[in-house]
């Protein structure tokens, strides 16, 4: 078998019609040590001939002959890239304050509408019913009208929630009102992932994209808690509202409507070659039958469902069972600022253990932190329990996108990431609720034996997701 030279830029150069043609690609040119060049998904070992391993390849095909970038062109590129991914660290940052609300917000709804734990928990289901509407409508409206244009529907959808609550109508309104926010931040949701993980460096992207969902989480408390006991709480919302309209108008300049592969290559990524036809048509029903996908989506059900319990019910618990004050509120901004600091701050220690390992170790921490605000009468001690719990769970969700990539085929990611997400924003409703149904009858300490039944259900569904093996099947 003779073996031609291969660099970096002869990988642009050929086409690859099948990404099982890589496994037999032979490395016999390679760059000097201390270049900084890279020759992307090649092992290099001891600079002598290996073979690719197909783990480490992409399951999309690059385009043929894509052309070399000038230092203008690679500039304007770059440009396009942290204004593009800059949108949607905003757009996530809004989702991230629209769910940190909710913690500071409860009591007051429950007080201002004369409610009970289990009607006010409501507004948990109509968030979910809202987000799996927008998860299952995200890949018809990606079809019809495109990137730029789904983005911005999401971000309007979003809005009009906002317009709705600022005027504090009856509680059956506010409450649909959810189901607009919903609906509007699944969109966006699945549109940035997709996004994200087509980007250079998407590990280290994907962990700061949520990371801003954190801050988003953590900075709504903060202000929530202020209006939480003002005449004119609904006031709030007209903060959501301006977020909002900053969200629109970025989205709108940053990617100008335009279809995914047209946003990719002028951020100057490689776009990847779609499936066939047949690959394309179905993509749902190609979706149901991948296993991995359902298992991803159970797991990230469990996870949503226990960060929105602890975020929205944990201000609550700890008024009734700690005597915790009017300040309670920043308990939660506390829980969100380890979220945010968890999914940037330990990057390097999920490297250095390994995404898959790494998790059982986070689970194992978060149990233990549980058990320990279960039992331990402590209103300081809980707090900063609580605070490593959001630092511990923070890197999680990252790492279910990340795998996501990795065993999905690229035609799939936007349908695989809906339905997750679709899935996943289930158990922000079922958890919330059941806790809300739970503690009308036995009180606000069944939170945590709920909570930490969660985690142990988390712990054995990672058991079963699969190592990471690219799919082009």
């Amino acid at each position: 078998m003779s073996v031609s030279p291969l660099t970096e830029n002869s990988l642009h150069d050929r086409k690859v019609k099948d990404p099982e043609d890589l496994r037999c690609v032979a490395v016999a040119e390679l760059p000097a040590k201390g270049t900084g060049v890279e020759t992307p998904g090649i092992e290099l070992e001891n600079f002598e001939l290996s073979s690719v391993p197909i783990s480490r390849v992409t399951t999309a095909p690059l385009v043929p002959d894509a052309p070399a970038l000038t230092d203008l062109e690679l500039k304007k590129a770059r440009r396009a890239e942290i204004i593009g991914f800059g949108a949607l660290l905003w757009a996530m940052f809004m989702e991230g304050w629209n769910d940190g609300t909710n913690g500071p917000m409860l009591p007051k709804i429950e007080s201002y509408y004369n409610l009970n734990l289990a009607v006010v928990s409501l507004i948990f289901v109509m968030n979910v019913v809202g987000f799996v509407s927008g998860a299952l409508a995200n890949v018809p409206l990606s079809v019809r009208v495109g990137f730029g244009k789904t983005l911005v529907i999401g971000a309007i959808i979003q809005l009009i929630a906002y317009v709705i609550q600022s005027t504090a109508p009856p509680y059956p309104l506010f409450a649909i009102a959810y189901i607009f926010s919903g609906f509007g931040m699944a969109v966006q949701n699945s549109q940035a992932m997709v996004f994200t993980v087509s980007l250079r460096n998407s590990s280290t992207k994907m962990g700061i994209i949520h990371a801003c969902y954190g801050l988003g989480a953590l900075s709504a408390p903060l202000v929530a808690t202020q209006f939480a006991y003002m005449p004119r709480w609904s006031f709030f919302y007209l903060v959501s509202m301006g977020g909002a309209l900053i969200n629109i108008i970025y989205l709108s300049l940053a990617f100008r409507f335009q279809k995914l592969d047209a946003c990719l290559l002028k951020a100057g990524q490689v776009v990847r070659e779609q499936g066939s036809t047949s690959q394309n048509n179905n993509l749902y029903s190609q979706i149901m039958k991948l296993k991995v996908v359902h298992l991803l989506a159970f797991f990230a059900l469990a996870y949503i469902g226990v960060e929105v319990t602890i975020g929205g019910w944990i201000v609550k618990y700890i008024m009734a069972e700690r005597n915790g004050g009017s300040t309670s509120g920043y308990i939660s901004s506390g829980f969100f600022a380890g979220l945010a600091l968890g999914r940037v701050g330990l990057l390097w220690f999920n490297k250095l253990v390994g995404e898959r390992r790494v998790i059982w170790l986070y689970i194992l921490l978060c149990i233990g932190l549980e058990i320990i605000i279960w039992i331990v009468p402590s209103l300081v001690g809980d707090a900063v329990a609580v605070s490593f719990i959001g630092l511990f769970l923070g890197p999680v969700y990252p790492i279910v996108m990340n795998r996501t990539a990795l065993l999905v085929p690229p035609w799939l990611m936007s349908s695989a990431v809906g339905w997750i997400a679709a899935l996943g924003m289930s158990g922000s409703a079922v958890l919330p609720f059941i806790t809300g149904v739970m503690s009308n009858k036995l009180g606000l300490i069944s939170l945590q034996p709920l909570v930490v039944s969660a985690l142990a259900v988390m712990f054995g569904l990672w058991m079963s997701i699969p190592a990471a093996v690219h799919r082009s099947d």
